[in-house]
């Protein structure tokens, strides 16, 4: 089988689905949408391995800035309705103003951070762990596509162990 045929829906939260990622505290956050992620495992306790997410930024996102100082992230994922609202909070900064105030989301305090009424779901992650990716190691049609710019640095991956998973 193909691995495109295998598209159980953990594969499309990202991709098809997208998600806002979002780090600050409820008094002073930044969210922005996020179509690159990944859930899993890693690092395995007593219990087992932590249930985690990985997400990637650029250093020139706003939200780079508060994912930096905050010990928590959320990552929410909303019903189809709200894509115009992703889709927006993907193209503004909120360095340029409330971007919020243009969209129909709610957001509320979660456990370290924020997420949003509407969401489905939401997952409250700890950061354990940060990289820089490194064009060196990267095929070149990804270098071209992606970075092109040696000025403009790469994506920073974060993984957040995920502490708590809220449903609607």
């Amino acid at each position: 089988m193909n691995i495109r045929d295998f598209t159980p829906e953990i594969f499309r939260l990202f991709d098809k689905q997208w998600a806002l990622l979002t780090a600050g505290s409820p008094d002073n956050f930044n969210t922005m949408t996020v179509s690159w992620g990944s859930l899993g495992s890693l690092w395995g306790s007593p219990d087992g391995a932590r249930p985690i997410a990985t997400v990637y930024v650029r250093p020139a996102r706003y939200t780079y800035e508060f994912l930096e100082k905050n010990e928590f992230f959320t990552l929410t994922f909303f019903p189809e309705q709200y894509r115009d609202d992703l889709r927006y909070l993907g193209e503004h900064s909120g360095r340029d103003g409330d971007k919020l105030a243009a969209t129909s989301l709610t957001p509320v305090p979660v456990e370290g951070g924020v997420g949003f009424r509407e969401a489905k779901v939401t997952f409250v992650c700890r950061k354990i762990f940060h990289a820089d990716f490194a064009t060196a190691n990267m095929p070149a049609d990804v270098v071209a596509a992606y970075y092109p710019d040696p000025a403009d640095p790469p994506h920073r991956m974060y993984i957040g162990e995920i502490v708590e998973m809220i449903e609607a």
